[in-house]
């Protein structure tokens, strides 16, 4: 086993703080989440109070003021436990940022403390139901109306969307056909007239996370609620863009370390003719490739996290991250599901609620095409 070196002392008596409080709050209610679609509100105000949620945000706004060395730490920490439910990492580590980045002194003495707190979810609002990958198609307009914007469109797969107290959107302020340079990003609070949610989607995987589809009709909100500028959208979400897509990248690696696990378990424990599964060559065969690949992987994100650590995190580099891991993920976890046999396919059995919901990390965050498209640019 190579041995890994991200993390520090510090780092490891939080990841065994949060390891407890997964094995606490989470994972014995994960069962009814995934029925109800949806987790505890209470399990916010938890991860609030024990300092979970918003970690690198300044202490002054609530935060821990802590490196994202955490973040990857909560991130892999869910995965391994299997909770796709909650959506702490968007929370805390997409929608704060920008609010931090770009929002008024006003808005981030406002927002940030609750979403520290677990008192308010944060979302943000890109895809729509005909643009997929392709932001600059985005219909969702915003015009000015005095001071005010006067907000009209959908958008769909928000994850946190049910729950959000708040949702940055992303939306056409100026010239409605326009392309990128007329998208802004738009605060809108969850109570504004107007603004509708649907019940959570019922998606083939990640059941306990909430996500919705979001309607915005003559949705008014003040000029104000812009973050960082009209226009800006664009190079505002480039900007976190190669972070986000890491993070996707960390989640995977977990998710394969836990599938392979679970596989060795496995064969370990089951017998055919008289003995384990695992002491069948092909069986041995598939573990060792699954072992190298995720070990190969493991140490590629690691020095990615590094680099993101130090500010010299190319997008390509990021993007080839998100592409190789999505995609080792789900053969990985397909591998243990036929390791497992028939009970692979049981939906008591984590590696069948792994195979769920590893599917959908190749097409969030930008799909593995367009991840090679933008890899290929470089070349």
């Amino acid at each position: 086993m190579i041995p890994r070196t991200l993390y520090s002392d510090e780092h490891l008596m939080f990841q065994e703080s949060f390891r407890r409080f997964i094995e606490k709050e989470v994972t014995p209610h994960h069962d009814r989440w995934e029925a109800e679609q949806q987790v505890d509100r209470e399990l916010w105000t938890k991860a609030g109070e024990q300092g979970f949620l918003c970690t690198s945000m300044p202490e002054k706004y609530g935060g821990a003021d802590a490196d994202r060395f955490i973040s990857a730490i909560i991130i892999e920490e869910l995965a391994r436990a299997g909770a796709t439910g909650p959506g702490f990492n968007l929370h805390s580590d997409i929608v704060a940022p920008y609010v931090f980045n770009y929002g008024s002194e006003a808005q981030k003495a406002e927002i940030l403390p609750k979403m520290a707190r677990g008192e308010m979810i944060g979302a943000i609002a890109m895809t729509e139901p005909g643009t997929g990958s392709d932001l600059q198609k985005v219909a969702t307009t915003a015009i000015a109306d005095g001071d005010d914007l006067i907000i009209n469109g959908s958008k769909i797969f928000i994850t946190n969307g049910y729950m959000c107290d708040f949702v940055i959107v992303v939306a056409k302020t100026g010239d409605v056909k326009g392309g990128a340079d007329q998208m802004s990003l738009v605060l809108v609070e969850a109570d504004r007239d107007g603004f509708a949610k649907e019940k959570p989607l019922k998606k083939v995987g990640m059941k306990a996370q909430d996500t919705c589809l979001m309607h915005f009709s003559d949705v008014r909100v003040p000029k104000s609620n812009i973050l960082g500028g009209e226009g800006q959208a664009f190079m505002m979400l480039m900007t976190e863009l190669a972070w986000e897509r890491l993070m996707i990248a960390i989640g995977c690696v977990a998710g394969a370390e836990m599938a392979y696990a679970e596989a060795l378990r496995y064969a370990n424990e089951r017998e055919a003719f008289g003995r384990p599964i695992a002491k069948f060559q092909n069986t041995k065969f598939k573990l060792a490739e699954m072992k190298t690949e995720t070990t190969i992987a493991r140490v590629f994100v690691d020095r990615c996290m590094q680099l993101e650590a130090e500010k010299k995190l190319s997008v390509e580099e990021a993007a080839m991250a998100k592409y190789w891991t999505s995609e080792l993920l789900c053969n990985v976890v397909d591998e243990a599901v036929q390791i497992h046999g028939g009970y692979g396919y049981m939906w008591e059995y984590p590696i069948a609620r792994a195979y769920a919901d590893a599917r959908v990390n190749r097409v969030y965050g930008g799909t593995t095409e367009i991840m090679k498209e933008i890899i290929s640019r470089s070349l």
